[in-house]
C-alpha cells in the first residue's frame, strides 16, 4: 500500500513569508506550488521549485484566482474561456521555472476558491480541465473524488488522482466543511492522524455529522498555511510509515 502526501507551498509573496516550506518539503511526496495569482511571485516560485527538487518532492502547478488581497479564496465569477486562459496562464509560468531546473510538472491542483467552486460547477471543471489538456494532455489533475472534477477530467481524458484531507472536515456530500463553519479545520494531531489512516487503508472518512462516507485516498492534503502544518506532516508521515504504507507522489514522475 502506499499514497502521495501533497502540500500547498510557496504562497509567501515579496517581503511576506507564509508557512515553513523549507522545513515541511522535507516530508512530503509532492508539493502544489502557488503560481503567482493568489499568493507568490517570480521569486518565490523558482525559490520553492529549487527546494522541492532538493528535498526529491515532486512539484504540481496550484494556479488559483487573481485575488492577492484575498489569498484566492474568495469566489470569483469568470467566463469559462477566461478561466481557461488564466488557468492556462499560471501552468506556463510555473513550468518555466521547472524547466529551468530540468524538471516537468507533476501534476495540477485548483486553489482555494476555485477548487471548491469546480466542485460544483460543470462548467468550471470543464474550463480548468480544458486548459490542464491544452497544456499537457498527460498531465495529472488532483481534486477530490467526490465532485465534478473527476468527470471533467474523464470527458477530457486526462489522469486524475483523488486528494483527501488531513485537516479540514467533510460534509454528508463528500464535499469540506466550509472554513466560516465551526469544526471546518481538523487541528487535533491525534485525530488527523487516525482519520488519515482510516481513510488510506479503509476508504472512510467520519462526516462532521457522525456518519461514514467512502472516499478514495491517492493523495492526502496538509494545508501550508496551516499554523500546525510542519507538525501534521512530520507526525502524519511518520504514523504512516509505521503502518507500512509507503509514501510516494502520485502524480508524473518523469523530468
Amino acid at each position: 500500500m502506499q499514497v502521495d502526501l501533497n502540500c500547498d507551498l510557496g504562497e509567501s509573496f515579496g517581503r511576506y513569508t507564509l508557512g515553513l516550506d523549507e522545513e515541511v518539503i522535507k516530508f512530503v511526496s509532492s508539493a502544489n506550488v502557488a503560481c503567482g495569482m493568489h499568493a507568490s511571485d517570480p521569486v518565490v516560485m523558482a525559490k520553492t521549485v529549487r527546494l522541492a527538487k532538493a528535498a526529491g518532492a515532486a512539484v504540481g502547478a496550484h494556479p488559483g484566482f487573481a485575488d492577492l488581497q484575498g489569498f484566492g479564496r474568495r469566489n470569483m465569477s469568470l467566463a469559462a474561456d477566461e478561466l481557461h486562459d488564466l488557468v492556462l496562464y499560471q501552468l506556463g509560468a510555473l513550468a518555466g521555472f521547472c524547466r529551468a531546473e530540468g524538471l516537468r510538472l507533476s501534476h495540477v491542483k485548483p486553489h482555494g476558491a476555485m477548487y471548491n467552486m469546480a466542485v460544483q460547477d460543470a462548467a468550471m471543471a470543464e474550463a480548468i480541465c480544458r486548459a490542464v489538456r491544452d497544456f499537457d494532455p498527460e498531465l495529472p489533475l488532483l481534486a477530490p473524488g467526490s465532485s465534478e472534477l473527476p468527470r471533467a477530467a474523464a470527458a477530457f481524458d486526462l489522469p486524475f488522482i483523488c486528494e483527501v484531507f488531513a485537516d479540514r472536515a467533510y460534509q454528508a456530500n463528500g464535499q469540506l466543511v466550509p472554513r466560516r463553519l465551526p469544526g471546518a479545520l481538523i487541528e487535533d494531531e491525534d485525530e488527523a492522524i487516525a482519520r488519515v489512516l482510516r481513510m488510506v487503508r479503509e476508504g472512510l472518512v467520519r462526516t462532521i455529522d457522525g456518519a461514514d462516507i467512502r472516499v478514495r485516498a491517492d493523495s492526502v492534503c496538509v494545508h501550508g498555511d496551516s499554523p500546525k502544518a510542519l507538525v501534521f506532516v512530520q507526525k502524519i508521515r511518520a504514523a504512516l510509515l509505521a503502518a507500512g504504507i509507503a509514501i510516494r507522489t502520485a502524480g508524473r514522475t518523469d523530468a
